[in-house]
């Protein structure tokens, strides 16, 4: 199996959980958790202890609390085991705040998150690695960018990225909790009946083609989902809609709004490449492909992202407006709109 299908994609941390035997002798947490979990090292562990992640029966506890008969042990773990070594490279990056703990950065649409299998380089995570070189841990190569979660090549926006340990595991936690507030804005077809609403429905592998996921509307497969979306400007046979995320399923809001009838704007995987909505009219069939030429993607953007400062402790948000190729389609719908001449 793919390392990625074991995770979702935008939320890049492990979830265990243990019920301590009946005969267990009293044993500290992170020897305990050593012995039973496989590739995870005794600093690994503690670092999630010292977090908050490690609960004992819903409680925080420390590396050095001892278990005991019938505890109920759950650990969150950020990011999955390294699958490939990493290579820094010079590529530029759109950095929006940085400081000791975290990095946001501005994704351009293209650029893969982390290596894997047919992108081995080129990544946000080379380049992260190349722009961290400096900083201790990283020249050496035992420190790498802490991704938590992700967005799609072929999504624009914001990223946050941990620059050590105990961000790292500060920020999986509040993913695996839901409390990062993320908002997309997404050009896609066809009209809403309501302004606002929900789209539910658990998210998994598409039985019929891995690579793309499905929604299975009777929760027989994959995992609950939630994206919310708010109608924010109507351009004839397309919408502009932000969603936000309750949960970071992969391609969940391309999916969701593929199940909901409105596919987002050249979306190939999700079939919003074709002409969904609108006359037969050939002017107007050129007008749309022009506007897929301008776009030669889906049309979303991860717009703003807000959550607990590791460090500080303090609530932070960052915004960033939409990218060139997005807006100028948006106003060629929206001279189109205003004209109604093809």
């Amino acid at each position: 199996m793919n390392i990625l299908e074991q995770y979702d994609q935008q939320e890049l941390f492990e979830h265990h959980r243990f019920v301590v035997d009946a005969g267990q002798q009293p044993l500290r947490i992170d020897k305990f958790l050593l012995n039973r979990m496989e590739n995870v090292s005794r600093t690994r562990i503690q670092g999630a202890a010292n977090a908050g992640n490690i609960l004992v029966n819903g409680a925080a506890v420390k590396p050095s609390y001892k278990v005991k008969p019938g505890d109920t042990i759950t650990i969150v773990l950020p990011h999955p085991p390294r699958e490939a070594e990493l290579i820094p490279e010079e590529i530029p990056l759109d950095i929006i705040f940085e400081d000791d703990d975290i990095i946001v950065v501005n994704k351009a649409a293209g650029m893969v998150v982390h290596p894997g299998i047919g992108n081995y380089s080129g990544t946000l995570v080379n380049a992260l690695l190349y722009h961290l070189k400096v900083l201790p841990g990283y020249e050496d190569g035992t420190l790498r960018p802490g991704l938590v979660h992700r967005i799609d090549k072929n999504t624009s926006g914001l990223l946050v990225i941990a620059k050590n340990e105990i961000s790292m595991n500060k920020l999986a936690k509040q993913f695996f909790d839901h409390t990062v507030q993320r908002r997309y804005h997404a050009l896609v077809w066809g009209s809403f009946p309501e302004k606002e609403g929900t789209i539910t429905g658990h998210i998994g592998r598409n039985p019929k083609d891995r690579t793309k996921m499905y929604v299975f509307a009777d929760g027989s497969e994959g995992k609950p989902a939630i994206t919310h979306y708010r109608v924010l400007e109507e351009l004839g046979y397309v919408t502009l809609v932000e969603c936000r995320l309750e949960t970071g399923r992969t391609h969940q809001i391309r999916v969701h709004l593929q199940y909901s009838g409105h596919p987002l704007f050249n979306d190939a995987e999700y079939g919003g490449d074709r002409i969904l909505k609108g006359t037969t009219f050939t002017k107007y069939r050129q007008f749309v492909r022009n506007c897929f030429r301008i776009l030669p993607r889906q049309a979303l953007h991860a717009r703003s992202l807000g959550f607990i400062h590791p460090g500080t402790g303090k609530t932070v948000s960052f915004d960033t407006p939409l990218p060139d190729d997005i807006q100028e389609v948006i106003e060629k719908w929206r001279t189109y709109l205003g004209g109604r001449d093809i």
